[in-house]
């Protein structure tokens, strides 16, 4: 297993990987088609998301990154071409001419786990993987995914932790939630990937940034969170002043709110019960006035 364990980050299309928030990666082409081999594929003959734009780069990357997975060493030379990463498929893994192959396309490596392998097998390919090429490899968990290893395999390498949700999108905040550094959505996915990053990003995931939009861009996403919270808990509010006997303004219970401050300070202890109490009144009233305006004819 390896021991490295200071976190990396990688670019792929311009897109961090291991740093900020989680990257969202919509194209990942799989070659593993039945196809004539016999010849090298030209760049006409790839998929679209690989024809090469006005720049000679993909034209997938007006998009984001583009992960690519070989079906045999014949394809590497266009992957190498037109693609931001190759990936090692989760099926392929123990082909090692092909790996040893593809790492050395001096692309980004993306090591799929093999359904079933370990840990240590997992980081272990992934080693094998940054010895043949430039040291840049990115694990990615896939299939139905073990959400559990994604964490561990981050803590035990130091490298970045893609998770393939595209066999299940509703797995997109969970898997943020889990650790994950990116998340492979597909096309299909993306919106909901887009707001798992924001909303479970911005409630779970710390962040560091070292810029002033980085800055803004990190409390954007806590707001979000925070702004989704709210909505709930009016949402909730209203359910509660429809039961209680005495609902509006003259049934607050100003006991359960001071208890509820200072359960909250426990969590907040920066802002303290001095300053949560201001904030959770103005949150109450608030839900207050709403009921009393949902339920004036």
């Amino acid at each position: 297993m390896s021991s490295t364990l200071e976190r990396q980050a990688i670019t792929l299309g311009g897109l961090p990987v291991g740093e900020g928030r989680p990257a969202i990666i919509a194209t990942r082409v799989s070659l593993r088609e039945p196809c004539d081999t016999t010849s090298a594929p030209s760049p006409v003959s790839l998929p679209v998301s690989l024809a090469a734009g006005p720049d000679g780069r993909s034209a997938g990357l007006a998009q984001g990154a583009t992960l690519v997975e070989p079906a045999t060493s014949a394809d590497l030379p266009a992957i190498a071409a037109h693609a931001d990463a190759v990936v090692v498929g989760a099926s392929w893994t123990r082909d090692i001419p092909l790996v040893r192959a593809a790492a050395g396309t001096g692309l980004p490596v993306v090591v799929e786990r093999r359904p079933g392998a370990s840990l240590e097998e997992w980081l272990g390919l992934a080693d094998y993987c940054a010895v043949e090429g430039d040291g840049r490899v990115i694990l990615c968990e896939g299939g139905r995914p073990d959400l559990g290893l994604v964490r561990a395999a981050r803590a035990a390498s130091g490298r970045p932790v893609l998770v393939d949700v595209t066999g299940d999108p509703e797995l997109v905040a969970a898997a943020v939630a889990a650790g994950a550094d990116g998340l492979v959505a597909g096309p299909e996915g993306r919106a909901l990937a887009e707001e798992a990053v924001t909303v479970a990003g911005g409630l779970l995931r710390p962040e560091w940034p070292a810029t002033l939009p980085e800055c803004r861009a990190a409390i954007d996403r806590v707001d979000a969170a925070l702004a989704t919270l709210l909505e709930r808990r009016v949402e909730l509010a209203g359910i509660v002043q429809r039961i209680k006997p005495v609902g509006g303004f003259a049934g607050r219970d100003m006991d359960r709110e001071r208890a509820l401050v200072a359960r909250m300070a426990e969590r907040a202890p920066s802002l303290g019960e001095p300053g949560l109490t201001p904030i959770m009144n103005a949150v109450i009233e608030a839900g207050l006035h709403l009921a009393e305006r949902r339920t004036t004819p």
